[in-house]
């Protein structure tokens, strides 16, 4: 058990160290627990149903590691799982005070400042697109502006298999926006909805029309946790500064570890979680 009290970070698989990245890099004091559930990966081509069971067990994981809040930095999670762990396994929970947030919702909020069209492109895997979250979500908050969503099956393979820099990549990229913009040439924000796309970055910025903005999550979900912290401090007060981060992976350790390299700037030590 980790004595510190630190916030959980949780994806299926490694492009949630991304987001981990942004949030040592805004709020380094925190204390840190990724967890990445890389044996039982991938999430998003699962139903509904399989995808609630894995990440309700990987929450309960975090929290048996003293987190008393929990992101989950995975689109496909935030999307088929959130809202049933929040209004349904967390109140029946020894300690219902603990907290899960997603990335799908603050990412929503910081559209409306940034379309002047109106019109906004979403790049994901298949299940956060055919879950309709970032639709439905948008059309909460802003029922003025229209979502078009295009699923990229082989970017997260690309990504894990670090040939998102190579040539092979381009053909990829390039599919999947002439699919986007040309089913609604009005888009001019794209969301990189999948916390791996961030590595293809580079890439999509080279076949982008101008004018059109590219809207990465670290930052923003980096920014909703700090102000949700300073809005919530009998939360904030439970969360140990000490600037440690611990990783576990449901995976081998070394095989993680190579992956996990394409993602993290240092050198940091991997430990195996049994779930």
């Amino acid at each position: 058990m980790i004595q510190n009290r630190p916030i959980g970070v949780f994806d299926s698989g490694y492009g949630g160290l991304t987001v981990l990245c942004r949030l040592r890099a805004s709020m380094p004091q925190y204390d840190y627990v990724y967890f990445g559930d890389n044996a039982r990966t991938p999430y998003g081509t699962r139903s509904f149903e399989i995808v609630r069971k894995l990440t309700d067990e990987s929450v309960f994981a975090l929290f048996n590691l003293n987190c008393p809040l929990v992101v989950l930095a995975c689109n496909t999670a935030s999307a088929k799982a959130l809202r049933s762990f929040q209004e349904k396994e967390l109140p029946n929970s020894c300690d219902p005070t603990r907290r899960v947030l997603g990335v799908i919702r603050p990412t929503v909020e910081a559209l409306g400042s940034m379309t002047q069209s109106r019109h906004v492109g979403i790049l994901g895997t298949v299940g956060t697109v055919t879950s309709r979250s970032y639709d439905l979500e948008t059309a909460k908050l802003f029922p003025d502006i229209t979502v078009v969503s295009e699923a990229c099956p082989m970017w997260v393979p690309l990504v894990e298999s670090n040939e998102y820099a190579s040539d092979g990549a381009d053909y990829f990229v390039r599919q999947h926006l002439n699919r986007l913009l040309t089913r609604d040439p009005l888009i001019d924000v794209i969301v990189l909805a999948c916390t791996h796309y961030p590595l293809l970055e580079p890439k999509i910025r080279t076949f982008l029309p101008d004018g059109i903005k590219l809207l990465s999550q670290g930052d923003i979900v980096a920014a909703s946790l700090k102000d949700y912290l300073l809005r919530h401090p009998e939360m904030e007060i439970r969360l140990t500064k000490n600037g440690l981060c611990n990783i576990f992976t449901s995976e081998d350790v070394k095989t993680f570890s190579n992956t996990a390299s394409v993602f993290l700037s240092d050198d940091m030590k991997v430990q195996h979680l049994d779930i």
